[in-house]
């Protein structure tokens, strides 16, 4: 299966069968989607999404939570990690956003980037929920999916990665194939003990096939 079969491939299998991938993370605003994605960092979503209704409750705007203090904040969001950084990075998000912004988010991704605790990855998020553009976030589960199957190869950093994929995709769907590849790293194609038995685009797999291949090789002698 050349590289453009098994892009074909996998889109075909992941439009079948999760036709509206959305994020698992819990919003009602664009502001919160972004502080819930900050407060994502090396977290589970569902972790967040036991932090964040309280914390939107008590700060809803870009102004209530830039006058919030760091502590009110870090009171909120202790149970998530680093959330004395996330805090920080937090608050002052909400201060630029208010200041600079007008409590308006950027729909640019460079621009976005400005941002405290903003990376290209949350930015790149942002465009495509919100602002509905064709943009892919690499975060680890995109990068180790993408790298497994070989949708990309020997790309070093998520901005590679990035790089390749948009390469390949049709604008119309990174932002669904953003999710499917999230929604498979999640609940199948695991960081440890990867559920290739259950896994439905083997087939497809660069990862797998090399390794049976090698399997049934030393079966041979």
């Amino acid at each position: 299966m050349n590289l453009a079969e098994k892009y074909t491939y996998c889109i075909e299998h992941f439009a079948k069968v999760m036709p509206n991938p959305k994020t698992e993370l819990d919003y009602t605003t664009p502001f919160g989607l972004l502080v819930a994605v900050i407060l994502s960092a090396q977290c589970t979503d569902k972790r967040v999404n036991m932090i964040t209704p309280a914390l939107l409750k008590a700060y809803p705007t870009p102004q209530t939570m830039a006058e919030a203090s760091e502590d009110d904040i870090f009171n909120f969001i202790k149970s998530c990690s680093y959330p004395q950084a996330k805090a920080k990075h937090v608050h002052e998000m909400a201060q630029m956003l208010h200041t600079k912004f007008h409590d308006v988010i950027p729909d640019d991704v460079d621009v976005m980037q400005q941002l405290p605790g903003v990376g290209r990855k949350t930015a790149n998020v942002m465009a495509a929920v919100i602002f509905h553009k064709p943009a892919m976030a690499v975060d680890t589960h995109v990068f180790r999916v993408s790298a497994r199957i070989g949708l990309v190869r020997n790309a070093i950093t998520p901005l590679e990665t990035e790089k390749q994929l948009m390469k390949h995709i049709p604008s119309e769907l990174v932002h669904d194939m953003h999710h499917w590849l999230i929604l498979h790293g999640r609940y199948t194609c695991k960081a440890i003990n990867p559920d290739c038995a259950h896994c439905p685009i083997t087939a497809a797999c660069a990862t797998f096939n090399h390794e049976n291949k090698q399997t049934n090789d030393l079966t041979i002698f």
